[in-house]
């Protein structure tokens, strides 16, 4: 039992097993193997190592973004002249990733609550029945107005008139607005921190760039009017009635070469707001309401504007790549794995398809069974008692030979 253990130990060490293989010489079969290896290696060359960078890890950025506005608007509503700064057309403060800028408005002065007919087609009356008392849009009074024909409502008023939007557009001028991006990312994985403001960005270049796709890309300044034409829209069609624009900031790094050619770059995508989408027809454009408070003889009143405006939404997209041992040994272990494919296809078309499939089986694969296992067996003890036989006897032949050989030698000496 020892033995046995030692032996099968010994074998486990000290033995190496590999499969037999059958070479076939038929060239259809040499063809179609050669091929599907030749489309494998290709494969794993082409699209994991060169198209997706098998070889690399990756690694998105954390990021912060932070944006201002510059610029001046004028209007001029029935002789009465105003200018708009920053604080006026800017929606929320500045500083915000999203944002919107004001490029028209219908404004409603000197509002106060109280009661007030409501706008004619809004809710049309003949009698105070058609205006039972509760909420429709707003707070009805159930009066029927006589001059007006419309209903009594408690609001603020005078209520707001938004049949007509202004064309065209009011601040027209946002046009000439410029918008300055500062942007800052980490990659986490490679302890690398970028800025928008790359190493050719100073002070000097920053008062005098403008943002072109080809003559100044990595300038962080932007014409509103240039955003919007560079995103497909038309900037009074846009400013009409408002609409949305995406500034996608795009970090797209192979860390390999050195982090000073990992810059960005600037994609613009008009989002909604053109009144020729089809998918737009239902609601177009954007718009919201805010109202300025104040008091006049004691009297809370205010002044409410309805704003259309351009909502600007930055969205950082980033991807940093660099060579790792790991991702590679695994893109070429499953290279290597794929390679068996041209075998399985090989064997299938050899053993099932060929005409002389048969042969290549036989060939292929060796058939046992118990009692040719034991013939076998037999036949090996035989035969190895046959040879000890033949050796001992030609061991036997030989000392005597020896022996003669000797005596001879002492005669002659004599």
């Amino acid at each position: 039992m020892k033995n046995q253990i030692t032996s099968a130990l010994s074998d486990f060490f000290f033995e190496y097993e590999t499969p037999r293989q059958v070479l076939v010489r038929n060239r259809r079969v040499g063809v179609v193997c050669r091929l599907i290896q030749l489309g494998v290696l290709v494969y794993i060359i082409g699209w994991v190592f060169i198209y997706e960078k098998g070889y690399q890890s990756t690694d998105t950025a954390v990021s912060s973004v932070f944006t201002k506005m510059k610029g001046v608007g004028y209007t001029n509503v029935s002789g009465r002249e105003t200018v708009w700064d920053v604080a006026d057309y800017v929606f929320p403060s500045q500083g915000d990733p999203s944002f919107v800028v004001m490029t028209n408005y219908i404004i409603t002065e000197g509002q106060k609550m109280g009661k007030c007919p409501e706008l004619e087609g809004k809710h049309n009356c003949t009698s105070d029945a058609d205006c039972v008392g509760g909420s429709y849009k707003r707070q009805m009074t159930g009066v029927c107005v006589n001059t007006t024909k419309t209903c009594e409502v408690l609001a603020w008023c005078p209520v707001e008139d938004d049949h007509t939007v202004p064309s065209p557009p009011l601040l027209m001028s946002a046009e000439n607005y410029t918008l300055f991006i500062k942007n800052s990312i980490t990659f986490p994985l490679f302890y690398v921190t970028r800025s928008n403001l790359v190493e050719e960005i100073n002070k000097d270049y920053l008062s005098k760039c403008l943002y072109h796709p080809e003559d100044a890309p990595l300038c962080p300044i932007f014409k509103l009017g240039d955003i919007v034409k560079l995103s497909g829209f038309s900037f009074e069609n846009l400013a009409q009635e408002g609409g949305a624009i995406g500034i996608v900031i795009d970090w797209t790094c192979n860390l390999d070469f050195h982090v000073k050619h990992c810059k960005p770059e600037y994609n613009f995508h008009g989002l909604y707001g053109n009144p020729t989408d089809v998918d737009a027809s239902a609601s177009i454009g954007y718009n919201f309401r805010y109202a300025k408070h104040y008091m006049e003889d004691k009297v809370p009143k205010r002044t409410l504007l309805k704003v259309f405006g351009i909502r600007f939404d930055i969205i950082v997209k980033s991807l940093a790549r660099k060579f790792d041992i790991i991702p590679t040994l695994t893109a070429i272990g499953s290279g290597v794995g794929i390679f068996g494919v041209a075998t399985v296809v090989c064997d299938l078309v050899l053993l099932y398809l060929l005409p002389k499939r048969e042969f290549y089986k036989n060939m292929k694969f060796k058939y046992t069974d118990t009692h040719t296992q034991q013939d076998s067996e037999s036949y090996d003890l035989d035969s190895n008692a046959h040879y000890t036989l033949e050796a001992n006897s030609r061991q036997a032949q030989d000392k005597s030979n020896d022996t003669d050989a000797e005596a001879g030698s002492t005669e002659a000496e004599k």
